[in-house]
């Protein structure tokens, strides 16, 4: 915010509630009028006698509060409060209606474009003062809200990156460790040197998740390109093929001849397939299956991943994509589970314009199935 700017609720010398207020209105004794009663209290007024003019106010000076008259000739109060709303930089501006009307539809179509009340003319001062405070009020707590969330959101980010840098070089430090030290053949030191090991890559893969999740809710934005599902899943396997060679899992493929072309965001669907994957060799036991498929279906790409874990009731069902779920299941490898890997997946496929469902019930595994818009040709 430009220094000489002032936000609803300051205070200027003398303790008057500072604020500045766009006053629209055809009929300039009504200007004058809200302009003596609102002046007077320390208020800032701003004049407009047309919706045009009320457009050009708002670009040039960005109000608090804007007072609009409901029925102007041309262009109607209405239809200013639309252009109003339609812009990112005002839609967060309260617009309260004025009108000499007693035309109740009219004044439930006037809130529906976006006004948060209405003053009916003649004013009676002292309503026109309480609905202008409430509503000043409110949006200096909006603005304040914002901003304390806006700054928590930069100090988590700040330290989840690095705790993530020195729970990185910790985790590397200590894996390092327990390989040097295995030939001592001292069971109390390599009992803690594996304990470090596991601690650290726990907490690493919850800061890891934790930046990922907050990626994925901040607006993130996929930059659609061709993605062939095929190979992504295939590179996606390869990364697991080791953890799932530790458990003596096997992956099971069931991938088309050539290409599947899919219109997705190619960081996101990686990341989407290694979460799920994750899962499935998390909750696989030993000597289990874990089964891939891609498939063009339609309009559609279709990507499924089948385990043969413990699956899910229906009471993960209603909570699996909901930040930090703990579900009933276990990973069954001492694996970490943050309980944002099914969160973040339905983020980015939210955003990428398709669907996930999830087909399971307790003893009979899991299966996690995407479908994502098919690339033209």
């Amino acid at each position: 915010m430009k220094s000489n700017e002032k936000t609803a609720g300051e205070k200027p010398q003398g303790g008057q509630p500072h604020a500045r207020i766009l006053v629209v209105d055809d009929q300039s004794s009504n200007v004058q009028v809200v302009g003596l009663i609102l002046g007077t209290l320390g208020y800032e007024i701003i004049p407009a006698s047309d919706g045009p003019t009320a457009l050009k106010r708002v670009a040039a000076l960005l109000p608090d509060l804007i007072l609009l008259d409901l029925l102007m000739p041309g262009m109607s109060g209405r239809d200013v409060c639309l252009q109003i709303k339609k812009n990112p930089d005002w839609g967060d501006i309260p617009v309260i209606f004025l009108s000499a009307a007693d035309d109740k539809d009219l004044i439930v179509s006037a809130l529906d474009a976006g006004g948060v009340d209405y003053i009916t003319k003649p004013f009676n001062q002292a309503e026109l003062i309480s609905r202008v405070r409430t509503q000043l009020a409110l949006k200096a707590a909006r603005d304040r809200l914002k901003e304390l969330a806006e700054d928590k959101d930069e100090l988590l980010g700040i330290l989840a990156h690095d705790l993530k840098n020195h729970l990185g070089g910790l985790n590397m430090s200590t894996k390092l460790l327990c390989e040097r030290i295995r030939h001592l053949q001292d069971e109390r030191i390599q009992r803690l040197a594996d304990n470090a090991f596991y601690s650290s890559g726990q907490l690493l893969a919850f800061v890891k998740d934790f930046l990922a999740n907050a990626a994925a809710e901040h607006r993130f934005e996929p930059q659609l390109t061709t993605v062939d599902a095929t190979a992504t899943a295939a590179a996606s396997i390869r990364l697991f093929e080791e953890r799932a060679r530790h458990k003596q899992l096997q992956f099971q493929t069931d991938f088309p001849e050539g290409e599947v072309i899919a219109l997705a965001d190619a960081h996101a669907m990686d990341q989407v397939f290694g979460n799920l994957l994750s899962n499935a060799v998390k909750f696989s036991s030993s000597g289990k299956n874990i089964f891939v498929a891609v498939r063009g279906n339609g309009q559609s790409v279709e990507c499924s991943i089948r385990d043969e874990g413990p699956g899910f009731t229906e009471a993960d069902k209603a909570r699996m994509f909901r930040r930090y779920g703990r579900l009933s299941a276990r990973p069954t490898g001492g694996e970490t589970s943050t309980g944002l890997g099914l969160s973040i997946v339905r983020k980015l496929i939210l955003a990428m314009n398709g669907e996930l469902t999830c087909d399971s019930s307790p003893g009979k595994g899991a299966t996690f199935t995407f479908r994502l818009p098919k690339a033209k040709n």
